[in-house]
């Protein structure tokens, strides 16, 4: 059985502005985002697996294909393979998103 502790686990940086925990199963992938404000650029971009993703902390404009949602603590989205998605942070609070992906993605695997 794998297991990790979040709080133990160090951020990785993905990009200016982006930082990133991630755990992967056989089947699927998880993944802490940490966005700063001030930093992160959206990063408009699409890829074979299913993401949900779900905002903890702060606000951000969630755009799939074309249209545009806003989402804040508590907000979930199911962005379809294949199409193109970005967020973009709204104010100046740090934005704590968990994404969920399937199939997995190993290129997020420590």
């Amino acid at each position: 059985m794998h297991h990790v502790d979040w709080a133990k686990m160090e951020w990785k940086n993905v990009r200016k502005g982006v930082d990133r925990k991630a755990f992967t199963g056989e089947l699927a992938t998880i993944a802490l985002h940490r966005l700063h404000p001030g930093e992160h650029e959206p990063f408009p971009h699409a890829h074979e697996n299913e993401q949900i993703l779900y905002i903890i902390e702060g606000t951000v404009d969630c755009i799939i294909g074309d249209e545009c949602t806003r989402l804040g603590p508590g907000g979930i989205a199911v962005v379809p393979p294949n199409i193109v998605h970005s967020l973009k942070i709204i104010g100046n609070e740090t934005v704590l998103n968990l994404d969920i992906f399937a199939p997995a993605r190993p290129e997020y695997a420590e």
